[in-house]
């Protein structure tokens, strides 16, 4: 009796350890797996095609009338960052102009590298508003969840110049001073500036899916830019050095 007593003991223990074992192993694979967070009930708000219509609008309507921004949250943040590819295209135009002398070109190249530092800078604020709204909505990567190699604010960014690229190729189109070759070309390339558009409006739309569900993590990398900073760039500083002798 005692030796049967014994092994049925021993047949409980082994069965309450392969319990915990497997109540263990679905912790961790049901914490890994889990379904996206968009299935549980969270939402996503933010609208690619809303942003890219912005740009689109945007465009049309800063050459007609003054700069302007109607938005708020992230969208008055996309819009400032616009602006900024916006300001950027033009005085880019001005410093390639061989009319312009050398006294208003460096002022041009100047006013280029405070607009691209602001550019940059707001790429980051983009990115800093969606780690905001995630933490907002209590979104928690999983446990596999990956880094993307540009994050949404980036895409962002070239969806922009897109914007702005596509609007002056059109204008391409109404020259009534150009060939019907050089027309041609420009159809053109404005088929495959449109496919570009379409399909990084979509990877976009993705990311952002996979972001706000968990299945990847959006993580911010400043990138100190050093040109503009007087205690980076050798050029400025030692400018203030001589300037304080």
């Amino acid at each position: 009796m005692a030796k049967r007593r014994n092994s049925e003991t021993t047949s409980f223990s082994a069965f309450f350890v392969f319990l915990a074992f497997l109540l263990l192993e679905f912790r961790y694979f049901g914490n890994s797996c889990r379904k996206p967070h968009s299935e549980e009930g969270i939402s996503i708000m933010i609208d690619v095609h809303e942003i890219t219509q912005l740009h689109v609008d945007a465009v049309q309507r800063w050459h007609q009338r003054q700069i302007d921004n109607p938005f708020s949250g992230l969208l008055e943040v996309v819009c400032r960052q616009h602006e900024q590819n916006f300001r950027l295209w033009h005085e880019e135009d001005i410093a390639r102009s061989p009319d312009v002398s050398d006294s208003d070109l460096a002022g041009v190249k100047r006013s280029i590298d405070k607009l691209n530092q602001k550019r940059n800078d707001l790429i980051e604020q983009v990115d800093d508003c969606l780690v905001r709204d995630l933490a907002a909505r209590g979104v928690v990567p999983w446990k596999s969840a990956r880094l993307n190699t540009e994050t949404p604010g980036s895409v962002i960014d070239k969806l922009s110049i897109l914007a702005l690229r596509i609007f002056h190729m059109e204008e391409q189109v109404f020259r009534t001073d150009a060939t019907e070759e050089h027309r041609a070309k420009v159809k053109a390339k404005l088929e495959i500036l449109h496919e570009q558009h379409r399909d990084m409006t979509a990877a976009l739309g993705e990311l952002l899916e996979d972001i706000f569900t968990g299945r990847k993590r959006l993580k911010v990398y400043r990138q100190f830019k050093m040109y503009n900073d007087p205690t980076l760039n050798p050029y400025l500083y030692n400018a203030q050095k001589r300037g304080a002798a």
